[in-house]
């Protein structure tokens, strides 16, 4: 789908892209520019930097940059279309009727016919829940105490017999082909197609957006596997989806619960705790945190109180903080979940418990102590040890500090002497990534793929900048260098806009970007906008700067011309003596 550049431009020109960023991130001005932490990748200090008279975003840490639509589409994980039309919702823009091309058509047409597909499904499993097929399923839901308004507020529903979902959808014109690629289907090239789900219990997962994108299905009898779930289609990710994240992404109570499997979310909401969510048959990963970082950075934990539920909050605890976000444990015992302490004690109890959450550092030193025999000088010291080491782990100082005093008190250990232990710890700890900082490993984990520029390169991309930069550049260097000076590729085509632009008398670098149809490009576009040229750098000095940016150009591009035999001598002449003036001359802006 395509929308002409006119009114992606009037889109993008009426959503300040301080205004729409600072919706997600928190950031502080400093100077002509904004900073916060980077929503797309885990840091501590501020390197997302956003300016305003550019229009454009640019992290120093990862390197990812862009305007006001690449952010939304990278940030909410949607098209290019969709971005530009949630914009266009935003500003009051009415969006014409887009042309396609016929790839864009397909993928788009592909895409729709999938979200018909899940909904149809749905709709097809929720009858079913309510009829005589579906009793056993019904019965299910009322033993777990589920009232009719849940049930209609998740769409619960039930697949009976194998075969009734794929005769129901072809009976809605949708081709063998378009059900294979659906994730309700099995096939088998003997016995042809067989649905995914069936004698199950079912529970669509939705987008953010309230979509249907696949579901979950529990077996009703002694099956296996108990639980089921779609396979990843077009449109359905596990990693980058929660279960009732569409709702619990409005609550306003400033933390989010997470837990196990969906009656845990399900009972949860209908009890009043409508901030809860679940991962989808996976465990918890750094996709799931940076997604839930977008509402909140505080997140309870609550999983099974077994070992299982134990292991897989510790393995969360890190990934949260690694995202920026506090967590803190709900301790659900004498009861297995959420669903079933919510049964026996009520919601009064369970907002007790949230009240009485745990810090996760206690909860991680006290399934630690377990072992460790403390009654034992030997097992008390080997427990003294550890903690120390897990101390020594905390990169910031004050907070280390703050722990090894609580830890001490905690656990009856003379103060001097755990300092003493972590800092001997400190000390043996290892120069390896795990130490690294912040910068550093993002350094190694983003940039080890990146070939290093050469002069040529850079200097094209500084001038790029300049001009974009400082008004009278372009008119200072219009007649010394063109768009064939540059290298081709990005920066060719990059420039080719600018002059473009500034011949019309108004540059604009975040329209610019829009004009790229490939990620990348528009991710590289924006990067050559984005170096921030320091306000303690007096006119002469840019001056002097922009005449050697101009000489080393101009040197590579008659370099080019030389090497090509299609270009006449009289031409290497011409360049060679234009390059003679321009090492005599000083340019002045």
């Amino acid at each position: 789908m395509y929308y002409p550049d006119e009114i992606i431009e009037e889109i993008r020109s009426k959503n300040d892209i301080v205004d729409v960023i600072g919706n997600y991130v928190q950031l502080k001005k400093k100077g002509g520019y904004f900073f916060g932490v980077c929503p797309f990748h885990s840091e501590k200090s501020p390197s997302f930097s956003v300016t305003p008279s550019k229009q454009i975003y640019h992290c120093f840490g990862c390197g990812v940059s862009g305007n006001v639509i690449t952010f939304i589409m990278k940030y909410e994980n949607c098209s290019f279309q969709e971005a530009v039309k949630m914009l266009a919702d935003r500003s009051g823009v009415k969006l014409p009727e887009a042309e396609y091309s016929e790839e864009a058509r397909q993928k788009n047409l592909e895409r729709q016919r999938l979200f018909e597909i899940q909904k149809e499904a749905a709709s097809f499993y929720y009858r079913t829940l309510r009829s005589s097929e579906g009793e056993v399923g019904m019965r299910y839901f009322r033993e777990r105490k589920l009232t009719k308004e849940t049930m209609q507020s998740f769409g619960l529903g039930f697949s009976g017999k194998s075969g009734h979902v794929i005769a129901y959808l072809k009976s809605k014109g949708y081709t063998e082909k378009e059900l294979m690629k659906s994730g309700l289907v099995n096939y088998d090239e003997k016995r042809g197609l067989s649905d995914k789900f069936w004698n199950r219990v079912m529970f669509p997962i939705m987008d953010v957006q309230n979509r249907v994108i696949g579901f979950g299905g529990r077996v009703m009898g002694d099956g296996k596997p108990k639980y089921l779930n779609s396979p990843e289609t077009v449109i359905f990710e596990k990693g980058k989806n929660l279960y009732g994240l569409n709702v619990a992404r409005r609550s306003r109570k400033g933390y989010m619960i997470a837990c196990e499997g969906y009656m845990d979310v399900i009972s949860l909401h209908q009890a009043g705790f409508t901030e809860a969510v679940a991962s989808l048959g996976t465990a918890f990963t750094p996709e799931h945190a940076r997604i839930l970082k977008r509402y909140t950075d505080d997140i309870r934990l609550t999983y099974d109180s077994d070992e299982a539920g134990i292991k897989a909050e510790l393995r969360a605890i890190p990934i949260l903080k690694s995202a920026g976000i506090s967590s803190k444990i709900i301790h659900m015992e004498p009861y297995k979940d959420p669903d079933e302490f919510i049964k026996n004690l009520g919601a009064e109890e369970f907002q007790k418990r949230i009240d009485k959450a745990e810090n996760s550092f206690y909860f991680e030193i006290s399934v630690k102590e377990r072992d460790y025999d403390l009654s034992d000088p030997e097992g008390r010291t080997r427990f003294e040890e550890a903690l120390a080491a897990r101390l020594a782990e905390i990169d910031g100082e004050l907070e280390r500090e703050n722990y090894t005093d609580a830890m001490a008190n905690k656990y009856m250990i003379k103060a001097d002497a755990l300092k003493r232990a972590v800092a001997l710890a400190l000390l043996n700890k290892p120069s390896s990534p795990a130490v690294m900082t912040d910068s550093m490993r993002l350094n190694r984990t983003y940039r080890t793929d990146e070939k290093k520029e050469d002069g040529e390169v850079k200097a094209e991309k500084f001038i790029l900048n300049f001009i974009a930069e400082e008004e009278g550049v372009y008119k200072a260097v219009k007649d010394i260098i063109t768009v064939d000076d540059f290298t081709e590729g990005i920066n060719r085509k990059t420039a080719e806009l600018l002059f473009e632009q500034a011949e019309a008398g108004k540059i604009v670098p975040a329209a610019i970007i829009s004009r790229f149809d490939d990620e990348g490009e528009q991710n590289k576009a924006a990067e050559i906008f984005s170096a921030v040229i320091p306000d303690s750098l007096s006119r002469q000095d840019k001056s002097r700067a922009l005449t050697e940016l101009v000489i080393r150009i101009k040197k590579a591009s008659l370099k080019r011309i030389a090497s090509k035999a299609e270009n006449s001598v009289d031409r290497v002449i011409r360049e060679k003596q234009a390059m003679e003036k321009l090492a005599r001359i000083q340019i002045e802006i």
